[in-house]
């Protein structure tokens, strides 16, 4: 993981970077995702002449870590991972309320993380996925907002994505939905629904590979229906809703899960793990938001539309740039 931070998109030269997980990952990233020593080294050579040559990016992270997030997420095609990449910078500037100022020394964002609405558990699956947990009643709609409830989730994974098991072997959300109350819905508008369900399935380089809900209650299949509606058909596959725990640890270990559902770690040591982790990363996510490209607004109709795709706008406009 990167301990320095910079931000300068065509610096005099880069970290040398090497390989250094265990064989069982080696092999994953060559079968799953085409990645091996020679075509690592090319991808990131190219993307890191891209940037340096995109007349829009004005500072932009180039570290190894952080490009293969987007290299490893779409499998090492150039074209694709600097799409995202734009798409990426861009989201972090146009909804700012949702993707900045990620700060665990703010004192409503840490009041969540220690309600244990959301946190990793502490070991991966058999599988060498990092499992998300959250408990979606533990969030205090009387207290904080949507775009807040999106700020952490922001928080958490910025924090996750530079490990590079996970960038290889994805992530699985778990979400316990039991407690989750009335309350919770009326703080959504089917606007930001939609326009976060484009930024997730669109600029995050993130391999979720599965999203388990469970004890989902009756008054939220409505708005689970128009989630799922506005999902592309590969990640709405990856989505399993389960009637209880009995059924979901079918698909999940259970021993994998806090002390509360089965596991060994109690949640709050789950939770005091992560703040460690928070705190210790800080400044490198704090940092993300220096990064820059630039933006004419008024091109990109997407950023407050319920229709227009992601997509359109100035996104993609040096999809073809020349790259060497």
């Amino acid at each position: 993981m990167t301990t320095t931070i910079d931000l300068s998109k065509a610096p005099e030269s880069y970290a040398p970077y090497t390989f250094a997980l265990a064989d069982k990952f080696k092999i994953m990233a060559q079968d799953e995702l085409r990645e091996d020593d020679d075509m690592r080294e090319s991808a990131l050579k190219q993307f890191r002449e891209w940037i340096a040559k995109h007349p829009l990016i004005r500072k932009c992270r180039t570290d190894a870590p952080f490009l293969l997030r987007f290299l490893r997420t779409k499998k090492f095609s150039i074209p694709a991972a600097t799409e995202m990449l734009e798409k990426y910078l861009t989201i972090r500037q146009v909804y700012k309320q949702w993707f900045s100022k990620l700060d665990i020394n703010d004192p409503d964002l840490e009041a969540i993380i220690d309600s244990g609405y959301l946190f990793p558990l502490p070991e991966r699956d058999e599988h060498g996925r990092k499992i998300i947990f959250s408990n979606a009643g533990k969030f205090d709609t009387s207290r904080f907002t949507s775009a807040q409830l999106i700020k952490i989730h922001s928080m958490v994974v910025e924090s996750l994505q530079d490990e590079e098991e996970s960038q290889i072997a994805g992530y699985i959300h778990v979400t316990d939905d039991s407690e989750l109350n009335v309350g919770f819905l009326g703080i959504w508008s089917f606007t930001d629904i939609r326009n976060l369900a484009h930024c997730v399935q669109n600029s995050l380089p993130m391999r979720q590979k599965e999203n388990h809900f469970v004890n989902l209650p009756s008054f939220a299949n409505k708005l689970s229906e128009f989630i799922l509606s506005v999902l592309s058909d590969k990640l709405r596959n990856r989505v399993f809703v389960h009637r209880g725990w009995e059924e979901a640890k079918k698909k999940i270990n259970p021993k994998l899960l806090p002390k509360e559902y089965g596991g060994t770690v109690p949640m709050a040591d789950c939770i005091a793990q992560f703040k460690q982790q928070l705190k210790e990363r800080r400044e490198i996510v704090l940092a993300l938001d220096e990064m820059e490209i630039e933006i004419n607004k008024s091109s990109i109709p997407w950023a407050d539309s319920t229709d227009s795709d992601i997509a359109s706008g100035v996104i993609g406009s040096f999809r073809k740039l020349e790259v060497d």
